[in-house]
């Protein structure tokens, strides 16, 4: 009777946690999504956004980010910093080693930047517009994505703002108990689940892909949905140097 007793709690206890899997989660912890403002407004309130709201300002893009309908994969303000050379961070992102503006400029012997707006509006715009897309679109409305199989599990091409090419998926990671250990066992994509964009810079050679993973997916402002980028993985543009030799050729 006893071991019946047992079997129903651990039996309800496993429905609950399932139950669980399907709420919002950011970074590994349930929250909110839903934001009572614009996509801009949501910018504007996070510490570690608000220089990404200024640059929209700076690009002459508020109006799209506080009328139109649209998803957009933030990145943060460390990967501006790091651009300009503000902070001494090294991420994963070999983007992190070198690329910044400053010291670039200084040793070419053009104008340094010192305040966001010493950048070509046009440059702030050209690269922001590669993480908005028409539309809202939350982590369940993408496809799976599987980059060691991608014949079988490929995500999805879609356009930015800009008419740039970036494949969205959702990995579903395998659920591992005792990992590392003889007993450990592994279910495949029975995971968490997480979002990646993969910029394309060039669609006829579809293997060069830039992914960066997704650090806190479905928030959810009034005009949009953000998703926002883990600032370790990738620099700003997905491509930094890129964007520091636009900085450098709009100042010769």
């Amino acid at each position: 009777m006893m071991e019946n007793i047992l079997k129903i709690l651990l039996a309800g206890l496993i429905f609950l946690s399932s139950c669980k899997r399907d709420d919002y989660y950011v970074d590994g912890g349930v929250a909110n999504p839903v934001f009572n403002g614009t996509v801009l407004e949501y910018l504007d309130s996070h510490p570690q956004l608000d220089t990404i709201g200024q640059l929209v300002r700076l690009a002459g893009l508020e109006d799209n980010f506080t009328a139109d309908e649209l998803t957009f994969f933030s990145p943060s303000d460390v990967n501006i910093k790091m651009l300009i050379g503000r902070v001494n961070y090294q991420g994963t992102d070999p983007g992190w080693m070198g690329n910044r503006a400053n010291q670039q400029l200084y040793n070419l012997g053009l104008d340094t930047i010192q305040t966001l707006a010493d950048v070509d509006s046009a440059i702030w715009r050209k690269y922001l517009e590669r993480y908005m897309f028409h539309g809202k679109h939350t982590l369940s409305d993408y496809p799976q994505i599987d980059f060691s199989v991608l014949n079988t599990f490929g995500g999805q091409n879609y356009y930015a703002y800009n008419n740039t090419v970036s494949n969205i998926g959702v990995v579903f990671h395998d659920a591992v108990t005792d990992e590392g250990k003889p007993t450990e066992s592994r279910l495949k994509y029975m995971g968490y689940r997480q979002l990646y964009i993969s910029y394309i810079p060039n669609v006829s050679i579809p293997e060069n892909w830039i992914d960066t993973p997704v650090a806190s997916s479905d928030i959810q402002p009034s005009n949009g949905v953000v998703h926002v980028l883990d600032f370790t993985k990738r620099g700003f543009g997905f491509d930094p140097q890129e964007v520091i030799d636009d900085i450098i050729q709009s100042k010769r």
